[in-house]
Parts: structure tokens; C-alpha cells; sequence
């Protein structure tokens, strides 16, 4: 059974009775943008997207507790790097050109429980391909007892034995990746024969396994303004399943620094109205990263509640990001954290698609770019206002 909007907002508090806690701007605001989705019942998970924990988890429950109430300067998400090898040639890679000596699993492990213990509550997983690292299962397990896990994949590799014993572990939500309906196009994008066919069938799988199940697809600008989207939405509806994850492509690797960002502030209000369209009418689940990062909801909280571990160890800001503050096998994380969050500040706009022209004036051939260098650049950034909830949770609007 679907929830309604209004009963999400019940079992909410019913799961989270703590959240009256909080000042009545901030449940104004939230009762608001849960309003703005169509909540969904998944293996007994209450979910109003796949970027947020589950609405009756006990990582959402952290998350009203550290982020909301107390306030806790740490990050609520996080995404760690699982694995450096990947099928896939992608273009818009945000780890395209990162190198370095990976991380083995334990190693993987510690940084898991030193990003919880910093107040990390939701936590995606990411690569390379993480389907390739055989321990997946394992950290899955580990990172879900205090986080709401979710998988980022190709679906290279996936068997159902597998998806199976990833839900039995704790990942509450995956997202396959599919960027366009016609399989040469996608295969194409992915510099990957055969990408688009492997991927339907993960979606498929994962749904058989009872997973709450996307697909992440990155969009061209050129996409959206020829109305190749709504072609891109239709497609993935048939495909049944339960969030369709949309990103354009970030200025992330050195071939992007150089250009305009792919996306403008009036290309992104469009796609925001768009998935406000797609929900309110019931016609797909769609959550579009730049409607969450958007001035009128969470905002960009790279490196302030946001924070990025890759495959080598090295520490961002976010994934899009490509500077670090320091690899975790050389200091401890929190150590990195804090000085990354002390010059980082939450605004109501994309770090990368505002500060990507002084990412090659820093560039002296390693990515991502070193922590000394790093701090130069982020010393000369642009940060935009805070957004709304930014500003309700920092005092800065009047109630």
C-alpha cells in the first residue's frame, strides 16, 4: 500500500516523536517538502527518496536527533568510494583522472565507522563499480547499523543471489545507472558495449529482490532543452521502477573546468519544476539532486554535512569536487573533517558549477587536487547564500 502524503507525515512522527522538539519553522519546512514527493512503502522502509534515510528508520531518527535538534557539526551524508575498478569509460566521470593506491576492505571498514562516528547517517556507496569488491556484502552490513545504505552501479556482475544478500545486510535503496532509452546512445555515453542491456537487467533484478530500486541518470543540457527528459522519464516508468535519480553533469574533471557549466540556475528551476510536476500528478517518482540542493530546500552542503571518502583515501568535499584535505590512511578522518569544514560554508548553490574556473589555475597534474592547494582555491571560492533550511537551522531567518 501507498502512503499519503499526509499519512507519511504521521508515521513520521509517530517514528521520530522527537521532531516537536524542533523549532516550528523547521517542521513547517519539512512537513512542506515532504509534501512535494509521493512517500513509498519498500520492505517495510517508509521512503520519501532515496537521498534521505527511510521516515521510520532509526538513521532518520539520528538524523532528527544530531542534525536537527542538536545540531551536530558533523556531516549527515557521506559517500565512500568501494572499489577503483570499472567497466565503464564514462566521460562525466567524477573520478575520472583519481589514482593512487586503493583501499582493501578493512581499511574501507574503518572509514565507515569513523564517518558514522562523525554523524553520518546516510551513506552511499560508490566506485569504480562497487559490485566489484567482494567484501560489498560485509561493508553494507557494517555501515547499516547506523546508516540508511544505498548502492550506486552499473549492475556489472549482479546475480539475484547477490541483490538478496544485500537487502538481508541493510541497503535500503539502490540506483542503477541508465542515461538514455536507446541502448546504442547509453552504451555510447558509457564507452561500454553492452552497458544498457546489463543495466535493465540489474533494475530487474534488484526489484525481484524486494529492494526500494532507481536508476541514476546524468543529463546534458542539450537534453533537457530538446525535451529529451520527459523521453528519458517515459522510458524509465516501463521499466517499474521506484525513483527515477536525475543529476546534470557536474564540472568535475579537467576536459569541464574550462567550459560553462551544463546547466544554468534557469535550466535547473526547470528541472526542479519538472519533478514537481512528475510527483504531484503520480506519473513517476523523481527526485533531482538540484531540487534537494536548491536555495528553496537543503542547499549544497559539500564539505559542511556533506563529505566524500574515494576509493584511494583521499577526502572531498563531495563527489562532484575534485580537491582533498588529506587521505585517511595518513591522519585520522575527523582530523581532515574539521579542517575541511572550517573553510567550507553551506550555501544555496553548486560549489562546482560556481568555483569550477579556479580549479585549473590549482592544477599541477594530480587529482584530485592536493590538500595545500586545495585551500588556496576553496580561499578564493564563491559560496552563494545559505539556502532556506540552511538558514532555519542556523537562526538566520526569522521565525
Amino acid at each position: 500500500m501507498v502512503p499519503g502524503r499526509t499519512a507519511a507525515v504521521f508515521a513520521s512522527l509517530k517514528s521520530n516523536p522527537r521532531l516537536l522538539l524542533a523549532k516550528p519553522s523547521i517542521n513547517v519546512f519539512l512537513l512542506g517538502y515532504i509534501r512535494k514527493f509521493r512517500p513509498r512503502r519498500v520492505g517495510g522502509h517508509l521512503i520519501l527518496h532515496s537521498h534521505l534515510p527511510p521516515l521510520n528508520s532509526s538513521a532518520y531518527s539520528r538524523f532528527v536527533d544530531m542534525h536537527i535538534l542538536r545540531r551536530t557539526p558533523g556531516p549527515s551524508h557521506a559517500q565512500i568510494g568501494v572499489s577503483s575498478v570499472c567497466p565503464h569509460k564514462c566521460g562525466f566521470c567524477y573520478n575520472h583522472g583519481r589514482s593512487g593506491e586503493p583501499l582493501d576492505s578493512d581499511a574501507i571498514l574503518r572509514a565507515v565507522s569513523a564517518l558514522q562516528e562523525l554523524g553520518v547517517v546516510w551513506l552511499g556507496l560508490t566506485g569504480g563499480e562497487p559490485l566489484l569488491n567482494p567484501d560489498l556484502v560485509s561493508i553494507v552490513a557494517r555501515a547499516a547499523q547506523k546508516c540508511a545504505v544505498k548502492l550506486f552501479t552499473t549492475g556489472c556482475g549482479l546475480t539475484m543471489e547477490m541483490a538478496r544478500d544485500l537487502k538481508r545486510a541493510g541497503l535500503f535503496s539502490v540506483s542503477v545507472s541508465i542515461d538514455h532509452w536507446e541502448a546504442e546512445t547509453h552504451d555510447r555515453g558509457r564507452g561500454c558495449p553492452g552497458a544498457f542491456d546489463e543495466a535493465v537487467r540489474a533494475v530487474s533484478t534488484f526489484r525481484s529482490a524486494g529492494l526500494d530500486t532507481g536508476v541514476s541518470a546524468v543529463l546534458t543540457g542539450d537534453m533537457m532543452r530538446s525535451g529529451s527528459v520527459e523521453k528519458l522519464l517515459a522510458f524509465l516508468a516501463t521499466l517499474n521502477i521506484h525513483e527515477a535519480w536525475l543529476s546534470e553533469a557536474k564540472p568535475s574533471g579537467r576536459d569541464s573546468w574550462k567550459e560553462s557549466p551544463v546547466f544554468g540556475e534557469q535550466d535547473r528551476r526547470q528541472m526542479a519544476a519538472l519533478q514537481d510536476e512528475y510527483n504531484r500528478k503520480g506519473l513517476l517518482n523523481v527526485n533531482y539532486l538540484g531540487h534537494f540542493e536548491g536555495p528553496d530546500h537543503f542547499g549544497c552542503n559539500a564539505g559542511t554535512k556533506m563529505v566524500y571518502v574515494d576509493s584511494f583515501g583521499e577526502v572531498s568535499p563531495c563527489v562532484f569536487t575534485p580537491v582533498s584535505f588529506g587521505n585517511v590512511r595518513v591522519r585520522p578522518l575527523r582530523e581532515i573533517w574539521e579542517g575541511m569544514s572550517s573553510v567550507f560554508r553551506p550555501a544555496s548553490g553548486c560549489f562546482c558549477h560556481q568555483n569550477h574556473g579556479l580549479y585549473p589555475r590549482f592544477d599541477d597534474g594530480r587529482l584530485p587536487i592536493p590538500p595545500d592547494r586545495a585551500r588556496e582555491l576553496v580561499r578564493e571560492a564563491v559560496f552563494a547564500p545559505m539556502s532556506r533550511f540552511q538558514s532555519l537551522l542556523n537562526d538566520r531567518l526569522e521565525e
